[in-house]
């Protein structure tokens, strides 16, 4: 019941977010320079509402919220975070890579995640452990549900790095670990395609924030991935008070299918 109410949340935003894509959208820029538009705002709003309603006692980290100075406590409890449009600048230069992304966090583990891609007609979830994906049409699943998970790992394995945020680093491991195959996505597809097994191995050396990843960590985790920092520790979720960045803010990671 929580995974549908988050899938049809996403699946609303989704719809409002294709609305302001195809009329063109208006444009500001946060403190960090970063690009948002009403069709963040638009379905961020449409997002809290609907969990909101169906879960109440619940709190709800999302990002444009937390760019206005909404932080809700969450010392100690399951809470929600929702990214309303994951790869702004991909929407801006109308190419189809950007997600709506509501992962709900549980003890700093991503425990269910829904990812939907508007513009690809393609929605992903996971709960209780299964991951799944299936197709969207005018706003409402139009086929079964098929379960999807993380394949065994080729030797070498193919790579999927960041579009707009990838590093000196990041290449630098690809070349350590022997990786020439790769491929640059937008938003956070790129942990969805680990967990359908088109894809293996997510090294992100760049800053990411716990809303970009959490569904999509938590839908590679329910298909037999990881996701670890550098130190090799499962990424937790919740960090507040960190010494040395902001709240909510992510370490270096590398996600993939779990060894054999």
């Amino acid at each position: 019941m929580m995974l549908e109410i988050m899938e049809r949340a996403a699946i609303a935003a989704g719809e409002a977010i294709l609305q302001v894509y195809d009329a063109g959208p208006a444009v500001t820029y946060k403190a960090d320079s970063s690009p948002v538009t009403d069709a963040d705002h638009r379905a961020e709003r449409i997002i809290l509402a609907q969990l909101t309603a169906a879960f109440p006692d619940l709190p709800i980290i999302a990002e444009e919220s937390v760019a206005a100075g909404k932080v809700p406590d969450i010392a100690g409890r399951r809470f929600f975070l929702v990214d309303p449009l994951d790869g702004t600048k991909e929407f801006l230069d109308r190419d189809s890579h950007f997600t709506v992304n509501i992962g709900l966090i549980d003890g700093g583990v991503p425990v269910a995640g829904v990812v939907y891609a508007p513009a690809l007609g393609v929605i992903y979830a996971a709960g209780a452990g299964e991951a799944r994906k299936t197709k969207v049409e005018h706003g409402r699943v139009c086929c079964d549900w098929r379960p999807i998970g993380c394949r065994k790992s080729p030797v070498p394995p193919v790579a999927v790095v960041s579009r707009r945020h990838n590093s000196r680093e990041t290449i630098a491991h690809l070349d350590a670990q022997g990786i020439t195959d790769y491929e640059a996505i937008g938003s956070s597809l790129k942990f969805c395609l680990l967990a359908e097994g088109q894809a293996d191995i997510y090294p992100r050396f760049s800053r990411t924030m716990e809303w970009d990843t959490a569904a999509g960590d938590a839908i590679l985790r329910a298909a037999g991935g990881e996701t670890l920092t550098i130190e090799g520790k499962p990424l937790a979720y919740g960090k507040r008070n960190q010494p040395n960045d902001t709240d909510f803010a992510n370490p270096w990671f590398i996600s993939r299918a779990k060894p054999h």
